[in-house]
């Protein structure tokens, strides 16, 4: 894949296309990842014209302004205006973790431009019920008020930035190698005098202000009429319990659900398998 750019009115906006022949794709990838999520997969999807779009914040795309807020209405418009760019007025999304939740908001918002949805690690998007909405606006003002400019770990070389990543990426369901993850880090760090930092922003790892109810995720998952994949790992991450992401696809007009064993990043972990199967889904 080479890399690509793209001018929005959010400012420039960083991407990974393949050779650019067939039917449109874009890519989203999970929260504190980039476009090179989806390397591993790409040489599986030929036919596909494979955008992947490292989100703002990640990977070698802009970071917001001061003051600017990395939310799925901001994330929403950046997809549109990169589709836009492309002359996209119909296109297909797969996503993975964070960028499937955006994928599947921007498939019930806008399903005039979505023909088929494949989603991987989410439908919809995280909920809260809505007794815990003062504490969780509480909690993230306080976070974002007390936040301070603080310099950025530097990372001599670029094994001890992957040494670090692996470590922190150290939980149940992880299930990512050094040698996948050096292909994250590669593209999510930057160099500067005496080594490499952290390429991200930050912000991004601020607590949300706010965060949709089930019945709000509910109407969502309601309004996809495309068809839609949904792919997960088993087992089920603590965040979304296996019946919660059953009941959720079961509400969906024209939705598949597909169980592979396999960690968070299953799509880096079995490329070829999860590409299989979504190249044949939106082919369909």
């Amino acid at each position: 894949m080479r890399e690509v750019f793209f001018d929005t009115p959010q400012g420039r906006l960083s991407a990974l296309r393949n050779h650019g022949h067939g039917r449109p794709v874009l890519a989203l990838h999970g929260w504190l990842d980039n476009a090179a999520s989806f390397l591993p997969m790409a040489e599986y999807l030929q036919g596909l014209d494979l955008v992947a779009l490292d989100l703002p914040g990640h990977g070698h795309s802009l970071h917001l302004p001061v003051g600017g807020d990395y939310n799925f209405n901001t994330a929403m418009m950046v997809v549109l205006d990169v589709a836009d760019a492309l002359g996209w007025q119909q296109f297909d999304l797969l996503g993975h973790s964070m960028g499937a939740g955006i994928a599947s908001l921007l498939a019930a918002a806008c399903p005039e431009r979505i023909r088929r949805l494949a989603v991987i690690e989410m439908l919809g998007a995280l909920s809260e019920a809505p007794q815990h909405t003062a504490k969780r606006m509480r909690e993230a003002l306080a976070a974002q008020r007390q936040r301070q400019s603080r310099g950025l770990r530097v990372f001599p070389d670029i094994d001890t930035a992957v040494q670090a990543r692996l470590h922190a990426s150290r939980v149940p369901g992880s299930g990512l190698d050094a040698a996948l993850l050096r292909l994250l880090v590669e593209r999510g760090v930057r160099a500067v005098d005496g080594g490499y930092v952290w390429s991200s922003d930050s912000r991004l790892t601020q607590p949300s202000l706010t965060r949709m109810t089930c019945e709000q995720v509910d109407d969502v998952l309601d309004a996809i009429t495309c068809p839609t994949l949904a792919i997960f790992a088993t087992p089920a991450q603590p965040y979304l319990p296996d019946a919660e992401r059953q009941r959720r696809v079961q509400r969906l007009a024209q939705g598949q659900l597909l169980l592979l064993p396999g960690g968070h990043h299953l799509h880096m972990q079995q490329p070829a398998h999860i590409a299989g199967a979504v190249h044949a889904f939106l082919q369909g």
